[in-house]
């Protein structure tokens, strides 16, 4: 049995697909029972767990050969994070309850950066994982692709995305969420016997600003431009839309934009493309 938290999202279903595809049993883990309907239909288990009630999770990871762990995203956090840190506190316990035969934890690139940023929260649940008695794999992607799907609506309306990752020529690592959820689903089953380890996972190719605005243009058949948003205009723009703490999130972007989140090692890769994850974008806009 593999037990899947966050089988709702893109990452988590494509990982729940797959292992079905391979007839394993799937356990999906759900805050609603409604939203646990869908998979009970296509086979999976259902167990009903708030991802920060330890007690609940351990008895929904109890008996599993794997779990998934997807760390719920919070874009505005409270300057010590304090929401991060409480999910990721009944995580642990739950599996130190539970004692699945192995980990399969969602992490990012630059989670561990030298600097406090967005993606610290993610470097906190990986030091919380550090040290389980089972065998925790660390999965650890780039930018997703699909985040592309804000900028869609201006690039039909104005033929331009406005850009925060910059300069526009600067290509970063971005993998589509369909090889995020194939490849937790390859680590689950691997048996492997290392007790903990790091993998990082990127598209076919780095893509930058410009490279997503070309992409527009051929999908739409219109003549698209990337156009930079200056840094002193973010933390404005972001209280404008409600986030009360922006730093963590200026910093994120800093790192992307300054090199300082990278990848650490050798990275494995996957094979969905720019052009095919907009077309799945578009189709279902």
């Amino acid at each position: 049995m593999f037990a899947i938290t966050g089988i709702t999202g893109q990452v988590g279903g494509a990982l729940a697909r797959t292992l079905l595809a391979q007839g394993k049993p799937v356990r999906a883990v759900v805050r609603d029972a409604a939203k646990g309907g869908p998979w009970r239909a296509r086979g999976c288990e259902v167990a009903l767990a708030d991802i920060g009630d330890a007690t609940a999770l351990a008895q929904a990871f109890r008996g599993c050969e794997g779990v998934f762990l997807l760390l719920p995203p919070t874009f505005d956090p409270s300057p010590d994070f304090s929401e991060a840190a409480g999910t990721i506190a009944a995580m642990r316990a739950a599996l130190l309850e539970a004692q699945p035969g192995r980990v399969v934890v969602l992490s990012t690139i630059g989670a561990r950066a030298a600097h406090t940023n967005l993606l610290s929260q993610l470097g906190m649940l990986e030091a919380a994982m550090a040290d389980l008695p089972m065998p925790v794999t660390v999965l650890r992607p780039g930018w997703f692709i699909e985040n592309l799907v804000w900028d869609i609506p201006a690039a039909r309306e104005r033929g331009e995305i406005e850009s925060l990752l910059q300069p526009l020529d600067r290509a970063v690592p971005m993998v589509a969420t369909e090889d995020v959820g194939r490849t937790a689903a390859e680590l689950l089953l691997e048996a492997t016997t290392q007790q903990h380890r790091v993998v990082e996972l990127e598209g076919p190719q780095r893509l930058s600003p410009a490279d997503l605005a070309a992409a527009l243009s051929r999908a739409l058949g219109k003549s698209v431009h990337a156009v930079v948003v200056a840094r002193e205009q973010w933390e404005t723009r972001f209280h404008a839309q409600g986030m009360r703490n922006p730093q963590p999130r200026m910093r994120m972007l800093d790192g992307f934009n300054e090199g300082w989140i990278a990848f650490e090692g050798a990275t494995r890769q996957g094979s969905v493309t720019l052009d095919k994850v907009l077309a799945t974008l578009l189709a279902s806009d």
